[in-house]
């Protein structure tokens, strides 16, 4: 089977962004704040949203089932403060989940954390338990930089940040490190903000040991991991300026990347540089690149053809469309192997 690790609920209903905008001009308003009640979306809708968008993509690429996850540049965390967040993240997580139960063949839900710029991270884990024990998700999305592009936060290597990783041993669920919404005009949130961050949180976990403190944890850089494939001497010549082990000692046994490279050269580069084992499938849509490239007639984000065409053996397509998700994602195989799959 091919499971996509990376997808985002980025067609919901129009009344979601309508109660966002609602809770966002309370800010400034108190008496305008809706009530979670004022949010209303049948199971219709949401069918109505799937099945001629993310469902029908899947269909027609060959995708058996995806980690459905809020829309990233939705999260928003610079909004407001914790107790906004708080909302925000409960009402997107609902979503994902009931999509989940009305597809449980095609989607397994991942959470966002209700992250807010200077509140304690740990405030992050009542949701995060919420959504594990009572909607079933394999796993989370962590956004290294909840300011929205000015990197106010430490690094994910700080022992502020080790309560969420305590949780996620604990649970045994990985998480997917992702950014939203960039706020600041140097970062253009999908073409740099998103692949800055995944630079820039591989090199804090090259320049730090956070692996050695959480023997376990799993963390998955997307959008092919940004530049560190392009880089790969470079962070290993960095590493060892630092006095680290080799990058497959230090980080490989802990950080995966997705497949989300949109164009041959870019994949094939992914393959080649990052073994087999670290890579898992993703596309990424519906999200930050819709249109069809001229030059082949296909969609950027239709990722499976630039593995197909890569040289990979059949081993190592086996593993990066189905196997490597199975083993860094537990809870979605067993959620799997529970559907005999």
């Amino acid at each position: 089977m091919i499971i996509d690790c990376h997808g985002h609920y980025t067609t919901a209903p129009p009344a979601l962004a309508a109660w966002r905008d609602q809770q966002i001009a309370s800010l400034d308003d108190r008496a305008a704040a809706p009530a979670r009640a004022d949010l209303r979306i049948s199971d219709d809708e949401l069918r109505e949203t799937i099945e001629p968008n993310q469902l029908k993509l899947m269909d027609e690429r060959g995708i058996d089932l995806t980690i459905f996850s809020p829309r990233a540049s939705f999260m928003a965390h610079h909004v407001g403060g914790f107790e906004t967040s708080s909302e925000w993240a409960s009402i997107c997580n609902e979503l994902c989940h009931r999509v989940s139960t009305l597809y449980p063949e095609r989607f397994a839900p991942a959470a966002m954390l209700p992250q807010s710029p200077g509140a304690d991270p740990a405030t992050c884990l009542p949701e995060l338990t919420r959504c594990v024990e009572e909607y079933g998700a394999v796993a989370l999305n962590l956004n290294p930089d909840p300011s929205g592009g000015h990197w106010s936060a430490p690094p994910l290597t700080d022992r502020s940040w080790y309560p969420v990783y305590e949780k996620m041993v604990e649970y045994d669920i990985p998480a997917m490190v992702h950014v939203s919404t960039s706020v600041n005009p140097a970062f253009h949130t999908t073409g740099a903000h998103y692949l800055n961050a995944d630079t820039t949180a591989f090199m804090q976990l090259v320049q730090g040991d956070l692996f050695t403190d959480f023997p376990t944890l799993r963390l998955v850089i997307p959008h092919g991991g940004g530049a560190v494939p392009y880089h790969w001497g470079r962070f290993r010549g960095l590493a060892m300026a630092l006095g680290k082990p080799e990058l497959e000692d230090h980080v490989l046994n802990n950080v995966f990347f997705d497949t989300c490279v949109y164009h041959q050269p870019g994949s094939d580069l992914l393959f080649d540089v990052i073994p087999a084992r670290n890579i898992l499938f993703a596309s990424e849509m519906i999200g930050a690149v819709r249109s069809v490239d001229p030059r082949t007639g296909h969609h950027f984000d239709d990722t499976r053809r630039y593995a197909e065409a890569a040289k990979l053996s059949e081993e190592d397509w086996a593993a990066i469309r189905e196997h490597n998700a199975r083993r860094v994602y537990p809870r979605l195989d067993a959620l799997l192997t529970g559907q005999n799959r």
